[in-house]
């Protein structure tokens, strides 16, 4: 079985419901993720829009998830601090934790929830960027499960 990275609340490519946007509560989907590679010692989060009018926007940034987490609940706090272990870093809203899709009107955006299976934990303090994370996390992949959703407005 591949490593994989579904959400309870949209398919692979559909649409991420409204209250998981800036239209609507702003809260973090549930993720739930599976067979993940052997000697996984910790995950890595990293969601982003890559269709963002000045380049790719970071959405949120986690890490330091626990092996034994297998998902996270719908409505995550936005703090640095992860409930069953992990933290999370800052996106481009300037904020800790999960900000919702919030596309201009037009045409769909893509958001990719990319989760990484990484073969050590990383005890990296919160608030870290994406490019920061993305830097620890490089000589330590073991697998990466990727869920992708859209948003219009």
């Amino acid at each position: 079985m591949k490593f994989s990275l579904t959400s309870p609340s949209f398919i692979d490519s559909g649409t991420i419901p409204t209250q998981y946007t800036c239209q609507g509560e702003d809260i973090s989907p549930p993720l739930q993720w599976m067979n993940q590679p052997a000697g996984t010692r910790s995950f890595a989060l990293i969601v982003d829009d890559p269709d963002a009018p000045n380049g790719t926007w970071v959405h949120w940034v986690a890490y330091d998830i626990p092996e034994t987490v297998h998902e996270f609940p719908e409505d995550l706090p936005k703090q640095g601090k992860l409930p069953k272990g992990g933290v999370q870093g800052v996106n481009d809203f300037k904020k800790a934790g999960y900000g919702g899709p919030c596309p201009p009107p037009g045409a769909p955006h893509r958001y990719y929830f990319r989760l990484y299976a990484l073969d050590t934990a990383l005890n990296l303090k919160p608030h870290m960027s994406k490019a920061q994370l993305l830097e620890a996390i490089q000589r330590h992949i073991l697998g990466e499960a990727t869920l992708m959703g859209r948003f219009s407005r």
